[in-house]
């Protein structure tokens, strides 16, 4: 697995290699991560049993996506895997490419985004793009695709329907389920939230895409009809100070969280207001235990969620149309009832870790068994 970071550093594609790791080894899959190191962390070491190689990657952006990609290479032809996964189109991906061709190793190349943001947007918009979408095509043998916005990005840039697999992130559904009313009760005691009271959520990165900023514009809106309603902020990021300045009593930032479930099990609702995702991890764990969700209709969100069926989906940027979504929720008790249980369901039926990792290690070993001896 070769990323741009791996832990402490946290992410969607950290969390989901961490995830997945364990299930792909009982599968016969022996997993090595490949990342950048950042300050003072160890060149290696072993994290829950995964072995971790950091490749220093100092100076601007440009030097540093070079040398990760140039000290990459022997180290990856040194341990001779019989699978190469990027997980980035960018240096990832081309160190991947580079080794692959030198060793005749299968590449697998994850989209993490797609989007203004996405990694087939960043391609078009750089110098030597073009040069970097052929190597794409001719080189990596298989992308992982995990929308359906992502699979149109790839298609629009030659990417043949044969190289794209469908693979969408997964979440541990046995881990993360609803509670009884008198177990959400007491895990509110637990973690000091009020008893009673509606509770939404936001748990994720604070950056400015996110737009957590209009969360915090109607809040007060919310709070005048609500006046119980608490909502909890969890994550960091270089927003935060902008938005802690713009909350109010009934808002609590959490700050960096270890473990997202028991404030996602002790919620009422959770909201995603970003305008741009690839699948966010957090907004299948919230549908996952059964959390009404209202999310803007970006990146892989309108795969997962069905208007008015499992979730409202909004515009993203639309603020009117957020607020109406979460009171309009909030009103209604049987509504919040069923587009839980319709949530819950669908991650069950199409978004299960184990199903992901069943998927993924069937690719790895078609692919090992396909590649050049």
């Amino acid at each position: 697995m070769l990323t741009h970071s791996y832990f402490p550093y946290v992410g969607g594609a950290e969390r989901q290699i961490q995830a997945l790791a364990p299930r792909l080894r009982k599968k016969g899959v022996e997993v090595y991560v490949v990342t950048r190191q950042y300050k003072q962390l160890a060149s290696f070491e072993e994290i829950q049993g995964i072995p971790v190689y950091r490749i220093p990657a100092p100076g601007t952006k440009p030097v540093a996506a070079m040398s990760y990609i140039l000290r990459s290479i022997p180290l990856l032809t040194s341990i001779r895997p019989d699978i190469l996964h990027a997980h980035d189109l960018l240096s990832p991906t081309t160190a991947a490419i580079l080794a692959g061709w030198s060793s005749g190793i299968p590449v697998v190349a994850k989209v993490l985004r797609g989007g203004i943001l996405g990694d087939i947007h960043k391609l078009k918009n750089r110098a030597l793009g073009r040069a970097r979408l052929w190597l794409l095509r001719k080189w990596v043998n298989t992308f992982i695709v995990i929308s359906r916005e992502i699979d149109s990005e790839l298609s629009g840039v030659g990417i043949s329907y044969e190289q794209r697999l469908f693979l969408p992130n997964g979440v541990d559904v046995d881990r993360f389920t609803p509670l009884s009313q008198d177990e959400k009760r007491a895990m509110r005691a637990k973690l000091a939230l009020p008893e009673d009271g509606y509770i939404i959520i936001y748990s994720g990165r604070l950056s400015l895409e996110k737009r957590v900023e209009h969360l915090l514009t109607v809040w007060p809106k919310i709070s005048e009809g609500h006046p119980n309603a608490l909502l909890i902020v969890a994550g960091t990021g270089d927003q935060e100070v902008r938005l802690r300045s713009m909350a109010g009593q009934s808002v609590r930032f959490l700050g960096h969280v270890d473990e997202p479930l028991p404030y996602l099990q002790s919620s009422d609702m959770f909201v995603l207001p970003s305008i741009t995702e690839g699948l966010s991890n957090s907004l299948l764990e919230a549908l996952s235990v059964g959390l009404p969700v209202v999310a803007t209709e970006v990146g892989g969100t309108p795969d997962v969620i069905e208007h008015g069926t499992s979730g409202f989906i909004v515009p993203p940027d639309d603020v009117q149309a957020l607020l109406d979504a979460i009171l309009g929720l909030m009103d209604s008790p049987e509504l919040q009832l069923r587009i839980s249980r319709e949530g819950r369901a669908r991650v069950l039926q199409h978004y299960s870790l184990d199903a992901v990792a069943e998927n993924m290690s069937a690719l790895y070993f078609r692919l090992a068994k396909d590649k050049p001896i």
